[in-house]
């Protein structure tokens, strides 16, 4: 169909500064069909900040290059929900992802007695390799039920932070470029500068200063 005076559709479109929107693909990071144990739901939607139990959440996302996909791993501390452990990788084994991102978070944060650790049910949290290094601290570990990404929302609210306020309008040639993104995003601006109202409009690294400092007043 022409326009009035005989122009295509698409220029008429052009014209006027109106572009579709396509929706972005949807790349699955999760394998729950596995035989690997599944852990029982310890957290059970308990996200409340600061309190006595210690508890990590994680999740796996995508983020998209012209060299091709890449895959987050993100640890957050969920009583101060300062992230605590990353890891980008071209592959979706336990090795690039969560162990990575594991070994990140024990160097910045060691684990404490009766610390939790929450995700969904992913063969890369249920495998043998990653329960090993959760055993070697005596970690217990805690999954999402299955298809239930609310059992994990806080890590989920993360991520379309992550994305909308950084990652969506710019455009990664490769691997370098996606993971200094990453890193001036998390290191320099939601830790240490993006205030939370969960945590009385205080940045993760206040609200860990003040919980330290004051273990009872969060």
């Amino acid at each position: 169909m022409l326009g009035e005076n005989g122009s295509p559709p698409s220029e008429l479109l052009k014209k006027a500064n109106i572009r579709s929107k396509i929706k972005r693909k949807f790349v699955v990071t999760t394998d729950s069909d596995h035989l690997h144990p599944v852990a029982e739901n310890l957290l059970n939607r308990q996200f409340g900040v600061g309190g006595a139990i210690p508890v990590w959440v994680s999740d796996l996302t995508y983020i998209r290059t012209l060299s091709g996909w890449l895959y987050l791993t993100v640890i957050m501390h969920l009583n101060t929900r300062k992230e605590i452990g990353w890891a980008l990788s071209r592959s979706l084994d336990a090795a690039s992802t969560t162990v990575a991102a594991y070994k990140m978070a024990i160097t910045n944060q060691a684990p404490i007695n009766g610390l939790i650790f929450h995700s969904d049910q992913g063969v890369q949290y249920a495998c043998t390799e990653f329960r090993t290094l959760l055993s070697q601290y005596d970690v217990q570990q805690s999954m999402s039920r299955k298809g239930n990404c609310w059992d994990n929302a806080v890590i989920e609210s993360f991520f379309k932070s992550l994305k909308v306020e950084w990652l969506n309008d710019r455009r990664f040639d490769n691997q370098t470029q996606a993971q200094l993104a990453v890193f001036e995003y998390i290191e320099s601006w939601y830790n240490t500068r993006r205030r939370h109202s969960s945590l009385n409009y205080l940045t993760p690294n206040q609200f860990e200063q003040l919980l330290f400092n004051h273990p009872r007043a969060a």
